[in-house]
């Protein structure tokens, strides 16, 4: 009896390709890709935005469904072992409590004013023909310290279009430039979802993830600043207001990106941070006992999506990988790439595509992550190389599709077309050519 436990085990470990085994994540593309075209190009609801009418949850209950009608050779009970297995990996679990954390953090953080002061402080600083530099630096520091880049977006889109205003610049140009900074942090933070989500599912530590993103990000970075300087130096600019801030409220997003950039470990850099800014929002009165409760439990609230299609995705990645689904990738890949470039090209390809199918750079790492990992191992990719590819690529590819939440988002709130900013994502562009540079250097 042990040994046919033994046996069937191995088979599912080492099954053998199956394309059929990929179908639930057709299914999922049918349904939230083809819905978000269609209620976006097609026939779009006034005040609605496309991807978002059909939920992603909803999207992958189905797909998950579909996998358990595959594989017959797996009993219903055998399947939902599988399924536990998937959602109670090590990695699944940290990535769930950290996304409570950072949840609970970005949401005490934002009710107290601290991204609002930390933007204005910066913008103060800054001489106004520099401005729009300015707002590429501030989105960078901003979305580090908060951890999102959608956060970073509807805290400084309003800023920087009464920038534009008062100061004479391009709306779409400031715009670009703040969507940009924003992916540059989100792709780098120590507690944005993303990082957490392509260095978990690898089994890397974050500062590894983070010295090797670095050296594509930093030089993108620089050169992004550069072409903003050449086009602000031959504009002319005006004087522009003086915004109000509180250094206080700024003090805890530094406190948060320094212990971060320290390597100190995420959970107690969360904790850190929503206990600095408990403690200045009730000194300075900008929360109270019922206000700061309430906003650590929306930001936490704002997380479940992205827990439960965790949860859902990390049970159809093992229901696809016991049926062959994965080695039918590694299949394909083989076929047509040769060596470790081929294998980082496949990682940074099928990441990207899953990005622009789901408008979501963080599930598209989840669905992306199993199968970056029988890559890397295939073709000796280190895992550090691994996640910083799944970020970079899923961050590439979400901050310029026109139809992901960040430039939709962006374009709602400064009254332009998301299309109409997408000339001026200098650093989503910028950083596509690093990133390939970097496939072509390795050996």
């Amino acid at each position: 009896m042990e040994s046919n436990n033994k046996s069937e085990t191995n088979s599912i470990v080492t099954p053998a390709a199956n394309g059929w085994a990929l179908m639930p994540i057709l299914i999922f593309l049918v349904l939230y890709l083809g819905n978000g075209i269609f209620f976006e190009c097609i026939r779009p609801i006034e005040g609605e935005m496309g991807f978002y009418i059909i939920s992603v949850v909803v999207a992958f209950g189905v797909a998950l469904i579909a996998a358990f009608f595959q594989n017959r050779k797996l009993s219903f009970d055998e399947k939902i072992h599988l399924c536990a297995q998937g959602i109670g990996d090590d990695n699944i679990t940290i990535m769930l409590f950290i996304f409570l954390l950072s949840g609970a953090f970005s949401g005490i953080a934002g009710k107290a004013g601290g991204a609002v002061s930390t933007a204005n402080m910066l913008l103060n600083i800054i001489p106004p023909g520099f401005a729009e530099m300015g707002l590429f630096i501030i989105a960078c520091l901003i979305s580090m310290a908060m951890g999102t880049s959608v956060g970073t977006i509807t805290v400084l889109v309003p800023i920087a279009t009464t920038v534009a205003q008062n100061g004479g610049f391009s709306i779409p140009m400031c715009v670009g430039t703040v969507v940009g900074g924003a992916m540059f942090g989100d792709n780098l933070s120590f507690i944005s979802d993303t990082t957490i989500a392509a260095t978990k599912t690898q089994g890397v530590q974050m500062s590894d993830k983070f010295r090797t993103n670095i050296k594509t990000a930093l030089p993108s970075a620089i050169l992004t600043l550069m072409v903003i300087l050449f086009l602000s130096l031959n504009s002319e600019s005006a004087p522009m207001e003086n915004f109000e801030y509180n250094p206080w409220l700024a003090a805890p997003y530094f406190a948060v990106l320094i212990l971060a950039l320290l390597g100190v470990n995420v959970f107690a850099v969360l904790m850190i941070g929503i206990v600095l800014y408990l403690g200045a929002g009730l000194l300075l009165g900008s929360l109270d006992y019922v206000s700061a409760f309430s906003a650590m439990g929306s930001g936490t609230a704002g997380m479940f999506e992205t827990m439960i299609v965790t949860v859902l995705v990390a049970s159809i990645s093992a229901l696809m990988k016991a049926g062959g689904g994965f080695a039918a990738i590694l299949e394909f890949i083989k076929k047509r790439a040769t060596g470790k470039r081929g294998g980082m090209a496949g990682i940074g390809l099928l990441t990207a595509f899953l990005d622009i199918a789901t408008a979501n750079n963080t599930v598209a790492i989840v669905i992306a992550a199993p199968i970056a990992k029988e890559i890397s191992d295939e073709y000796d990719v280190s895992g550090r190389v691994t996640a910083s590819l799944l970020d970079t690529c899923s961050c590439i590819a979400q901050g310029i599709i026109p139809y992901g939440a960040q430039l939709l988002i962006a374009s709602s709130l400064s009254g332009i077309s998301s299309i109409e900013i997408i000339p001026w994502l200098f650093y989503p562009f910028i950083l596509l050519i690093f990133v390939v540079a970097s496939i072509i250097r390795a050996k």
